[in-house]
């Protein structure tokens, strides 16, 4: 067949000119070339000539500034433009199809436009982003004459009567108005920029986000089709390839998404509604609005696109009934009858009847809807994200103002906020996210249905029925499964609770042989949660299970009432597969439907918790109360002190102050400055109903002076400085501040508060304050000690003395740079204490309040401290310092003391007022000062004698391993191990392949039953779906073919009979919804059984694993196994698997029936397979970093928010608000942009997965409408391969999404695998147990025979060949510096250190022999930290419950507890919180006095057991433990050498050796016994 421009028929029209050139249809489509061959002449030169030049850009970032006016909208007029053009050609060729010879010029012109528009585009874009407006002016000439060339062919056409039912003449009048539009679009960026025509053309600045190199989240900035196809990722995932993913790659959120931009939205919505509502400013109502009202904008945008891309996706059926039904017919449907001007035109519906066209538009509407789809996806979660970043913040400045008796009283705990941070924002976003669903579902589910009538009559609405009479089935399993979680979670908080404790208190556990006890608690809670967990899999199977089957249910009812009933209705192969695929489509929604009510359902509640937190209590507001009823002299002294603040700090305002308060001056200037703080008549409470915890205080604490408080355990003291800092409330009375805020912390004052807090504020100045439990910052030593303040190398190293805190930075892995855990977990209590006094020290402010900084502290440490630190330090600077203590022998050094007693002020005056007045009082200390004369020269000689020994210890302390000779106060000491994955300084990267191993490792815990049936279930249910599919294929292509067959005779003979193939039908869809329940059963089976293995080894290896494992790897990081990796075994594997398994096998039956049908097909297959492949590999790598980063970013978010909460008192007396307010801004930004990749990037491969899945469904299509017209495929096939086609464009993203999170998942199995591999200790003993006598050791006697010791095998020893005996009943006292091996020594008779030489026989019985069970049961150990566990009182003194009460209590009465204990509500069945947190320190340790006076066993050691606890208790007890022991051996390992004086025997050890072994009077006699030193030291 010839080819022509204009045709080639003899007879032609197509070159007659009679009636003018212009009425010559050919001409004027020869004349619409003319302007697309202009632009493409024009700017083909310019794009690749001018570029060459240009190619470096300005900036960086400047290659995304769009700045010209109508941007967007230029792009969407080119979309819709390129559309009516591809539209255009097909029409040519389709109506050129008819005619005898081929008219190019119908379909020529459209081509050449179609390159001139994308050409136009790219030329735009680079001019854009370059800024060369100017050479826009080829676009404008472009557009003018397109527009003219279009409009003169659109009057032809009209001239020649051809009207709007020729499809030919609609696409020319769209044209002509699309090519208006862009010309006025062009016109519009002349007059705005001017860059031409005008004189002086506009001048535009980029962006602040563009100008800032740090910005890398391009997704704002981009154009439009960057931001749908989220091109702008391309090199952010390729460079994830090369080198890992970090903080500094994704670089800065823009502006506009920063927490801080979000939340004064959020903020102003906040005011907005509380204007309007002024009885519930914080209720949930409100809160709802305020939300909506800040975040509601881009949620509309989201569902709109939500709702255009479900209307698109009803195309796919649509299309494959039409391009069947036309197969079916031969796709010969019309003869073109209109011939005008020579051509043959064609309306709308002969155009939409060929099946080619159809292909060709499924394709277009595909690739619409999967970009609306994720762009709606996109839009929901960034508001989402926004949303949670705002919502943080929120929660995060009331938590600075929250009061603190909310929380100690447990009104509110720290978890409650945790929880509210880390997942009620959380639910609130993922609300947001799945909000759109709201109104989408809706319109997808009517017009689901109607399309469904349209198709199938009656009978659709049949299996619609079936479909939505089980969405409440659906809902009903829904809401059981969150219930089910619910308690799941319920029993893994309290198995992690458990096994907190059992691994805090691992040391104690081990000591004890209580391992066995705590191991059962934990077992005992985890058969719980796995009782919950058969629920959840339950529930999560029968979900599967139904998504699955409900489909087939209704397909089969459908098609089998259809056939059956309705005989004469048209049952073709494009009718079934169409409503086959509108069928798939239904289910989804409703699938989602469960989801998002549950999401609702939670977001209610969480905004319920939201509003009674912003409801809570806040601090300051009792001030507010005090101040109104104040009558005037009081008045007036409030006036003056904030005007002297401000004199100081601005004179400028000096005279004004004078003018102002002429009746104010007699406030003489010497009361105004000798005091900083006075109190009157206060009474102070912690809850408002409770009784007042210290009443009518009445006390001045001098100015630049040294005031100390002192009482017994329990008296109020640390209340006392909480109540001045404004942290209690005041019932009634004044606290009256004079001091002045020093220029350097005074400054910062964070701006939102009321007025009433704001004169407080101006009150108080900043005031260093180090509480009396330490709390610390999960950052470094140094950023600890200086905190926040700027660094100064001098007063550093200064304070770095004063605190002794060298040696320990020594040993400490990376010095003063090492990572302390979080609540300084790494650290022994000295430490913690010192850094913690080190940091106020360290501040630049004017007063300091120290809470018994020496509880923890050896003499030495706390003699250096206390002359150093406070008294050379503070003292000499005129500081104002605040010391509570028990360490009576400091008082003399108090200018100022302060005696309570029950919540009262006992006295105050200095130490000589007191001697006069109260001369019991002052004999009372005299006694326990055990110091009658203060020779201060004696002090600092022993001061020098110490620095000088110090500086021996610290020359053998620079290497790493010397870490375990200072086991002293290092035994918490965690070094971080470089192996460890989750490791405290960074997370390795591990960018391997796919965790094959881990996956072998998973799969083979199931056992060898179920994974076979795992397997074959799987595959066995994919097979009878595809084979449903054929059968339904073969059915109706018969029915077809047989009506088609017998049109002639209309008897009754000719019936086909549905019967035969109804019921093969049948019996196939039950086979696949009974394969359907197996499958479904056995994933949540596998996973269970799995789960529970895997947990069980776990806790069997670590409970019984060495001290040193525990010491070398971070608690966090085990108890990261426990929680987060256990929690990902036991929920999210089993459905991960399931999904990825699903989607896996139906891409590929799709592939395999697509190849089936058109083997053609094969051929495209593989260019696919290979950019799948690549796009796939590229993705899982970027998307396990952004993953790891999104987790990682979180966890310092979380950790800052309880860490607030805990040091809330501390940064307020600091006031250090704003700058912790900063930092949470930026952690809550970096986790955020975090999130925002890691969307992207999902995004970025969902968008082309599914561009993927519609060139197979296009490449499917025309294969097989092509093999269906020239080789007869019957058309049941044909619909067969593209309902397939259609699935495999939903499913490839699924694929692939669930294989990058299968790979995130595994690798909590390879974590929990590393960890299974641990060493246990050696438990079993070479003796039989009844080769043990039961009373074992029954004398006492201890033998220790040359014994060296060592922490571990590569380690040095820590002991030196020590020889001692000690005789039964002896009492032993065991003296040295920090580090010479006390602990060790005591260490080594439990075998908990590793005894390499040397031996330690007890009562004949080499301890080496014994089982480890009975050697640990049979001695007792009093450790230094107190460690106890919640429960009971009895549980924590007797746990195997083998004493009667009566031992108890008389244990309780040697400790001194008995009064204690007997007042609290069911004495020995009180209650004790987490920790011990209800008992103070001094408590805590005579518990564990008693726990061991209740094992009555003979031998009994000591370790520092009365470190904290005031001398007078101290006192008492020695005397108690003397008498109630005096028959059993008793080692006491003391700070305080005064302890031991009364001992039989005293050693004295130094670096592991014994220096001296002898009687203490002995010693003492000998004038150059260190001993003697040290008795003289701690007078």
């Amino acid at each position: 067949m010839s080819l022509a421009f204009c045709g080639s028929e003899n007879n032609s029209v197509a070159y007659k000119v009679n009636n003018g050139v212009l009425n010559n249809g050919c001409f004027v489509d020869a004349l619409n070339v003319v302007p697309h061959v202009f632009l493409l002449f024009i700017t083909f030169p310019i794009l690749f000539i001018g570029w060459g030049s240009q190619s470096s850009k300005v900036h960086i970032h400047h290659s995304t500034w769009l700045h010209f006016p109508g941007h967007n909208l230029r792009w969407i007029l080119t979309f819709v433009l390129l559309f009516v053009l591809v539209c255009e050609i097909a029409e040519g060729i389709v109506s050129d199809g008819v005619s005898k010879s081929r008219h190019l010029h119908l379909y020529m012109p459209p081509g050449m436009a179609f390159l001139a528009a994308i050409t136009s585009i790219v030329y735009y874009h680079n001019i854009e982003t370059s800024n060369f407006p100017k050479l826009l002016i080829a676009l404008l000439v472009y557009w003018t004459l397109a527009f003219i060339t279009k409009t003169i062919k659109f009057v032809k056409f009209c001239d020649n009567n051809i009207g709007p039912l020729q499809l030919r003449f609609c696409l020319t009048g769209l044209l002509v108005i699309l090519y208006g539009m862009l010309l006025l679009v062009e016109i519009n960026v002349i007059r705005v920029r001017r860059y031409v025509f005008f004189k002086k053309p506009k001048e535009v600045k980029p962006p602040e986000d563009l100008q800032d190199l740090g910005v890398r989240f391009l997704q704002p900035f981009v154009n439009l089709l960057s931001k749908g196809t989220y091109w702008w990722m391309n090199t952010f995932i390729k460079t994830a390839h090369k080198k890992p993913i970090d903080l500094k790659a994704i670089g800065k959120l823009p502006i506009a998404m920063r927490a801080l931009t979000n939340y004064m939205h959020l903020n102003e919505a906040f005011e907005a509604q509380k204007n309007k509502n002024t009885l519930h400013p914080q209720g949930s109502k409100s809160i709802w609005c305020a939300l909506c009202f800040a975040f509601g904008r881009p949620l509309i945008l989201s569902s709109t696109f939500r709702i255009l891309a479900d209307l698109l996706g009803f195309a796919g059926p649509l299309c494959i009934s039409g391009i069947v039904h036309h197969v079916g017919k031969g796709n010969n449907t019309f003869r073109p009858q209109t011939e005008i001007l020579g051509v043959s035109f064609i309306s709308s519906q002969e155009f939409l009847a060929n099946a080619y066209v159809l292909a060709v538009l499924l394709f277009f509407a595909l690739l619409l809807q999967r970009t609306f789809l994720q762009a709606s996806y996109y839009v929901a979660i960034e508001t989402g994200i926004n949303l949670r970043g705002a919502i943080q913040t929120k929660i995060y400045n009331k938590i600075m103002r929250l009061s603190t008796s909310n929380m100690s009283m447990g009104e509110m705990t720290a978890g409650q906020i945790c929880n509210l941070v880390a997942i009620d924002t959380n639910q609130l976003m993922w609300f947001f996210f799945l909000c759109p669903n709201l109104w989408a579902m809706p319109v997808q589910i009517i017009v689901g249905v109607l399309l469904l009538y349209y198709l199938l009559g009656i009978s659709a609405l049949i299996g619609a029925a079936v479909i939505i009479v089980l969405a409440p089935v659906q809902y009903f399993v829904a809401t059981k499964l969150s219930q089910a979680q619910r308690s799941t979670l319920e029993y893994s908080n309290e198995r992690l609770k458990k096994t907190n404790e059992m691994l805090r208190g691992i040391k104690l556990l081990k000591l004890y042989a209580w391992e066995h006890i705590f191991h059962s608690s934990v077992e005992e809670t985890r058969q719980k949660e796995m009782t919950s967990l058969k629920a959840f899999a339950l529930y999560t199977s029968i979900s599967i299970f139904m998504n699955a089957a409900i489909p087939i249910a209704a397909v089969l009812i459908t098609f089998v009432v259809h056939a059956h009933i309705f005989e004469n209705a048209d049952f073709s192969p494009s009718v079934a597969f169409a409503s086959i695929s509108l069928f798939h489509i239904l289910v989804t929604p409703l699938f989602l439907l469960s989801s998002v009510v549950r999401s609702t359902v939670k977001a209610l509640v969480s905004v319920q918790k939201l509003s009674e937190f912003l409801s809570s209590e806040e601090i300051g507001e009792e001030h507010d109360k005090c101040s109104e009823p104040r009558c005037n002299d009081n008045h007036s002294k409030y006036q003056v002190l904030p005007l002297k603040v401000v004199n100081r700090k601005r004179p400028a305002r000096e005279d004004w102050n004078n003018y102002s308060s002429p009746l104010r001056r007699p406030v003489s200037s010497t009361e105004a400055d000798d005091y900083c703080v006075k109190v009157t008549n206060g009474f102070f409470t912690w809850t408002p109903e409770s009784t007042p915890t210290l009443s009518s205080i009445d006390i001045r604490i001098p100015q630049g002076q040294l005031t100390m408080i002192v009482g017994q355990v329990g008296c109020g003291k640390s209340s006392l400085l909480l109540g001045i800092l404004g942290e209690m409330q005041k019932v009634s009375g004044n606290v009256i501040w004079n001091s002045i805020p020093d220029s350097e912390t005074g400054k910062d004052i964070s701006p939102e508060r009321e007025t009433a807090v704001d004169t407080e504020t101006r009150k108080r100045g900043s005031v260093a304050y180090a509480s009396q439990k330490p709390w610390l910052l999960n950052a470094t030593v140094e950023e600890n000690i200086t905190f926040e303040s700027p660094f100064n190398t001098q007063r550093y190293k200064a304070v770095i003395d004063a605190c002794s805190l060298q040696p320990d930075i020594d040993i400490l892995p990376h010095g003063d740079q090492t990572q302390i855990g979080e609540r300084g977990i790494n650290l022994s209590g000295g430490q913690r204490q010192r850094i913690s006094v080190a940091r106020a020290l360290y501040q630049q402010t004017n007063v300091l309040f120290l809470d018994d900084p020496f509880s923890a502290l050896d003499i030495h440490l706390s003699d250096h401290l206390m002359q150093e630190g406070i008294l050379n330090m503070l003292r000499d600077d005129k500081k104002t310092v605040v010391l509570v203590t028990h360490k009576l022998q400091y008082l003399p050094h108090a200018d100022w003391i302060i005696a309570m007693k029950d919540g009262t002020i006992q006295r105050e005056g200095t130490l000589k007022d007191i001697q006069k007045s109260e001369s019991e009082l002052f004999e009372h200390w005299k006694t326990l000062m055990n110091r009658q004369d203060q020779d201060l020269e004696k002090e600092t000689l022993i001061e020098r004698k110490h620095v000088l020994d110090r500086k021996n210890i610290q020359t053998t302390m620079h290497s790493r391993e010397a870490l375990f000779q200072e086991d002293e106060e290092d035994e918490d000491e965690i070094p971080e191990s470089d192996d460890d994955d989750d490791n405290l300084s960074s997370v390795l990267h591990q960018r391997a392949k796919m965790p094959w191993r881990a996956c072998g490792k998973y799969l083979t815990s199931a056992g060898f039953l179920l994974l076979p049936l795992l397997i074959l279930s799987q595959l066995l249910k994919h097979s009878i779906m595809v084979f449903i599919d054929f059968w339904l294929a073969q059915w109706t292509s018969d029915a077809i073919s047989s009506k088609v067959g017998n049109n002639c005779s209309f008897c009754e003979a000719s019936k086909f009979n549905h019967f035969p193939y109804t019921r093969i039908f049948s019996i196939l869809c039950c086979l696949g919804i009974i394969l359907c329940l197996v499958t479904s059963i056995a994933v949540e089976w596998t996973g269970l059984k799995v789960a529970k293995k895997l947990h069980c080894f776990l806790l069997n290896k670590i409970i019984l694993a060495p001290m040193r494992f525990f010491e070398t790897t971070p608690l966090g990081s085990i108890l990261n196994r426990f929680s987060a990796d256990c929690n990902t075994i036991d929920q999210h594997i089993p459905a991960t698997l399931e999904c990825l398994s699903r989607s896996t096998l139906l891409c590929l039956s799709a592939l395999a029936v697509i190849s089936y049908v058109t083997p053609v097909f094969l051929i495209a297959l593989v260019p696919l397979a290979v950019i799948c492949y690549f796009i796939q590999k590229y993705f899982r790598v970027a998307s396990r970093d952004l993953q790891q980063l999104d987790d990682s970013t979180q966890l310092p978010l979380l950790s800052h928010f309880s860490e607030t909460v805990e040091g809330l008192t501390t940064i307020r007396a600091f006031r250090y608000e704003s700058r912790f307010k900063q930092k949470l801004l930026e952690y809550t930004d970096s986790n955020n942009i975090a999130s925002l990749f890691l969307t992207a990037a999902n995004r970025w491969l969902e968008v082309r997965m599914e561009y993927i899945g519609a060139c197979v469904v296009l490449i499917a299509a025309v294969a097989s409408i092509t093999n269906s017209l020239y080789n007869n495929l019957s058309s049941g096939l044909v619909g067969l391969g593209l309902t397939y086609a259609l699935m495999v464009s939903n499913y490839l993203n699924w694929m692939v999404r669930n294989l990058a999170d299968m790979e995130l998942q595994l690798g909590a199995v390879k974590r929990l695998n590393g960890l299974i591999k641990t060493e246990a200790e050696n438990y079993k003993g070479l003796l039989s147990p009844a080769q043990i006598p039961q009373n074992w050791p029954d004398q006492g006697e201890i033998q220790i025979q040359n014994l060296s010791v060592r922490y571990d095998t590569t380690l040095k020893p820590v002991l030196k060949h020590v020889n001692a005996h000690i005789s039964p009943g002896q009492k032993i006292g065991i003296c040295g510096r920090t580090g010479s091996g006390k602990s060790s020594f005591s260490l080594a008779f439990f075998r908990m250190v590793d005894t390499f030489e040397g031996r330690i026989v007890i009562d004949g019985i080499d301890i080496a022999k014994l089982p480890l069970q009975t050697l640990r049961s049979r001695l007792s150990i009093i450790l230094q930290d107190p460690i106890l566990f919640s429960g009971t009182i009895r549980f924590n003194l007797d746990p195997e419950k083998k004493c009667t009460d009566s031992m108890l209590w008389e244990a309780l009465e040697i400790a001194q507890l008995k009064h204690v204990v007997k007042t609290l509500p069911g004495g020995l069945d009180a209650i004790v919180t987490e920790g011990g947190e209800n008992f103070s320190q001094g408590q805590g340790q005579l518990f564990c006095l008693a726990r061991a006076f209740v094992r009555k066993t003979s031998i009994f050691i000591m370790d520092e057991a009365t470190a904290s606890i005031d001398m007078a208790t101290e006192n008492i007890l020695q005397k108690v433990v003397m008498t109630a022991f005096a028959d059993r051996t008793v080692v006491t390992i003391a700070h305080r050498v005064h302890t031991i004086l009364n001992a039989d025997m005293v050693i004295v050890m130094k670096r592991g050796v014994i220096l001296e072994y002898d009687k203490p009077e002995h010693l003492l006699e000998q004038e150059d016994s260190v001993f003697a030193s040290f008795v003289q030291a701690d007078k």
